[in-house]
């Protein structure tokens, strides 16, 4: 990656005697920065383009049982009207209003014809029934179980609730403040799934919430990629008490602990690591570059379904979420690119 550096000369003229001023603007290659990309290139274009185009295929977002549990059974006992439709049906209609990007009456709308489609004699929920039981529904993101230890990549990214688009600011300023909610994802770099994932307020840390996180995957996690949010004590305590491998660069003032107890030796031998190498190649030593594949998937995210989100009330904001995740989670056993560095 380079950046333009701006060169000023100035030049006398003989005969008339005034100063002439030239700019001359030269690319200069950024140091700081981790350098030019290696170009790659797609080796199973034919594959995954077919799992690109299965996506459109509305069949594949309905559960094959999801007809014959239509109805609820009702078997809790609980106060008030009684359901009328499964959670399953509801999550199935929920389903295609994300990935398609719907209203509550649109999906309802969607519901009816795919329904005289399918030749189905089932009643369809209203718009308000779905955005009532969408507060309270418990989803599954079907994060895949393994049987040993995985490698964890940790960030987090801005899904904007209210505010103007990023055009009117630009041309006219802002009218009205921005809200944002932040959602955190901790993402398998190899299968590309998201494992765990948390919507908090805009005004929480990130390294508020990694217990949470941790708690959330039933999956044994062997090393924890993470930026520079990750590097207070809460977070490495925690890492470190689940006996897992911390790649996370310390700051720049970092001083050793050297704990009498043995505790937080990671962290100095990262410290004293950098001191030695340097930072830049520490990174290259330990793969923290990895972690980029977190903002791969916040991409990934975003490109599918938008950097907005649909409902009002927190709750329902907390199930479209797991939604999402849970449909990335669907498309990546769909197939996903394989690249090598181009020759």
């Amino acid at each position: 990656m380079t950046r333009t550096t701006i060169t000023t000369t100035k030049s006398q003229n003989r005969k008339t005697g005034k100063t002439k001023i030239t700019k001359k603007a030269t690319p200069k290659k950024d140091e700081k920065l981790h350098g030019e990309r290696n170009p790659r290139k797609i080796i199973n274009w034919k594959e995954y383009n077919n799992a690109l185009v299965q996506r459109g295929n509305f069949m594949l977002w309905i559960a094959d049982d999801v007809i014959e549990h239509w109805l609820h059974e009702n078997d809790e006992c609980k106060v008030g009207r009684p359901f009328t439709y499964s959670d399953l049906a509801v999550e199935s209609l929920l389903t295609i209003r994300e990935f398609f990007r719907t209203t509550y009456r649109a999906t309802e709308g969607f519901g009816r014809s795919l329904a005289n489609l399918l030749n189905a004699d089932i009643a369809i929920p209203d718009f308000t029934s779905l955005q009532k039981r969408a507060a309270k529904l418990g989803i599954d993101i079907d994060v895949t179980k393994y049987r040993g230890k995985i490698d964890v990549v940790v960030d987090s990214t801005g899904l904007k609730v209210f505010g103007e688009g990023e055009w009117k600011v630009k041309k006219h300023g802002w009218a009205k403040h921005r809200t944002w909610r932040k959602l955190h994802l901790m993402i398998d770099p190899v299968t590309h799934q998201i494992v765990a994932e948390l919507l908090t307020g805009n005004d929480v840390h990130d390294s508020q919430v990694v217990k949470t996180l941790l708690n959330e995957t039933e999956n044994d996690i062997g090393r924890f990629y993470g930026d520079g949010a990750y590097d207070p004590w809460e977070v490495r305590d925690e890492l470190e008490k689940c006996n897992i491998e911390q790649v996370i660069p310390p700051r720049e003032d970092a001083v050793l602990q050297n704990r009498k107890d043995g505790r937080r030796k990671e962290r100095d031998t990262a410290v004293r690591t950098i001191e030695n190498i340097g930072r830049k190649k520490w990174k290259e030593q330990m793969g923290y570059h990895r972690r980029s594949l977190s903002e791969t998937g916040m991409y990934r995210m975003k490109t599918i379904f938008g950097g907005n989100l649909k409902n009002r009330k927190f709750e329902n904001q907390q199930t479209e979420v797991r939604l999402r995740c849970k449909l990335l989670n669907k498309l990546s056993t769909f197939g996903m690119p394989k690249s090598v560095p181009r020759e």
